[in-house]
């Protein structure tokens, strides 16, 4: 068994207001939790520093945690709730960001389980094939290289690994993109919030990497689905919206 904790916030840089975004009728939120209601978890918990957001998710019956507003990442957000909460330190914790009102059920179970599947572990991700050389390209799509135990070895908006040759696609075999979806024991959460921001990770702005640079493990899967995208953008909004409305 494990719980989904869904980090939101108000503040979007690109979006503001990003979770309350209406989709097809609905706010952003509520399709993300209720993707998340249909995988396994025993728990869905919305995690917002903001009474907006708060009270949109009470309004379509979510459980809903305030937290502070001091936190820089939604890893130290669901790592407050945890606290709040009491979770036990084996207790397996998915990180559902905000944004994805797309994921499929079977990935967020599929994270949950990866993480079960190896108890030495600390944090557990999916990863897709790359299917273009544009997308190799495009500093918003974060690649991720594996060793032979599929433990990760670097996160990066750069093109990874580097290759002198391309396929008739365009792709590099084994190039994968990383998806946002992690899931944590509350023990390794609690370590990763506690640790100060690494040298990479400022860089590169992908949080994964202070984890690495500590020496936590990390373990990739291939995801059993694709998901549909998360939100970033205003283009974004259009694209997801008409996916929502076919009822994808």
């Amino acid at each position: 068994m494990y719980r989904i904790v869904v980090p939101a916030r108000y503040a979007s840089t690109r979006l503001p207001g990003k979770p309350l975004l209406m989709l097809a009728g609905k706010p952003m939120i509520q399709w993300v939790v209720e993707r998340a209601q249909r995988s396994r978890a025993q728990q869905v918990v919305v995690a917002t520093d903001d009474e907006r957001i708060a009270q949109a998710a009470i309004s379509f019956g979510a459980d809903v945690q305030l937290t502070s507003p001091d936190h820089a990442s939604g890893t130290d957000r669901i790592a407050e709730v945890a606290r709040l909460r009491q979770w036990c330190d084996g207790d397996v914790i998915v990180n559902l960001q905000g944004d994805e009102p797309l994921m499929p059920a079977v990935l967020i179970d599929q994270v949950a389980a990866l993480l079960t599947s190896h108890p030495r572990a600390d944090i557990a991700t999916l990863a897709v094939p790359l299917q273009s050389d544009s997308a190799r390209e495009d500093p918003n799509v974060v690649k991720v290289v594996t060793d032979l135990q599929q433990r990760a070895l670097y996160f990066s908006r750069a093109p990874i690994p580097f290759a002198f040759v391309r396929e008739q696609a365009g792709c590099v075999a084994g190039t994968r993109r990383h998806l946002g979806i992690y899931a944590y024991r509350v023990a390794a959460l609690q370590r990763l919030a506690g640790m100060p921001p690494s040298a990479l990770e400022q860089l590169e702005k992908l949080e994964q990497l202070r984890a690495l640079e500590n020496g936590m493990d990390i373990r990739v899967a291939d995801a059993l689905a694709t998901p549909g995208g998360d939100v970033n953008t205003s283009a974004d909004v259009s694209r997801v919206e008409e996916l929502l409305a076919a009822g994808l």
